[in-house]
């Protein structure tokens, strides 16, 4: 009954636009499978997925040695760069830049169980900025414990995609050591990060990231979008900012708020 329970409650939460509270359900779970489970009936009560595997996911971890945690994300809130909120009910709790990655095949669940940590940048046709907006359901927001936090698509509000750069990853990847990422959120000064993705190379995750999609949905299509993690950590923003994140190499994107 604990998965039904929170369930029922990031239902409510997202029917009504309203925060749960998340400290009489702080127990409900008991293990990531629990909070995956969640993930996966919030979904299929809201239908998104209805015409097959979700297209887009976020994924990450805080490091090489740490789980890495995966989310599907809700069709109608990844939109193409420029983009502004305006048109999606979300309440941000701050901005997070990375780096998508676009697969340029179909893969199966045969084929992702046979990747090992670290591969499947071969997979891989083409990448491109994108600003994810990071929104927890949850009254305590990103202190609610975190399988809660994880159950609510791990705090996912929407993601903006700017354009889609071809490239071969396997023999011709950016130095990711190197990377160089700038980020401007309304009239403040540029923020320059390089070299400061938690897993070294944002393509490090995909074999993970694939076994878990393909276990639960299937194969996915070709075109199916993965965002990669933060190089910014969690930036504090208002209404009104307007938001640009540029990759030296890759592009850029825009959000209004």
């Amino acid at each position: 009954m604990s998965v039904e329970a929170v369930t029922h409650t990031l239902l409510q939460a997202r029917a009504h636009g309203r925060l749960a509270d998340a400290l009489p359900l702080a127990e409900s779970l008991a293990s990531v499978e629990d909070a995956y489970a969640v993930q996966q009936a919030v979904a299929r009560q809201r239908d998104w997925f209805y015409n097959g595997a979700p297209r887009a996911w976020k994924s990450g971890g805080a490091s090489r040695s740490a789980p890495l945690t995966h989310a599907p994300l809700p069709p109608a809130g990844v939109w193409a760069s420029p983009a502004t909120v305006a048109r999606w009910p979300v309440r941000p709790g701050g901005i997070e830049a990375e780096i998508a990655l676009r697969l340029g095949q179909d893969v199966t669940p045969a084929q992702a169980e046979g990747l090992v940590a670290g591969r499947g940048a071969e997979l891989i046709d083409a990448m491109a900025v994108s600003i994810e907006v990071v929104e927890s359901r949850w009254l305590q927001q990103f202190s609610a414990p975190p399988l809660l936090l994880l159950a609510d698509q791990l705090c996912h509000g929407a993601l903006v995609v700017g354009d889609w750069q071809p490239c071969d990853l396997v023999r011709a990847a950016p130095d990711w050591m190197q990377q160089v990422c700038r980020l401007r959120v309304g009239e403040g000064e540029v923020s320059v990060h390089a070299g400061t993705h938690s897993l070294g190379d944002p393509a490090w995750l995909l074999a993970d990231w694939l076994r878990h999609a393909t276990s639960r949905y299937g194969t996915l299509r070709a075109g199916t979008v993965v965002t990669t993690g933060s190089w910014v950590g969690l930036v504090q923003v208002q209404a009104g900012d307007r938001v640009h994140a540029q990759f030296d190499g890759v592009g850029e994107a825009w959000l209004q708020l």
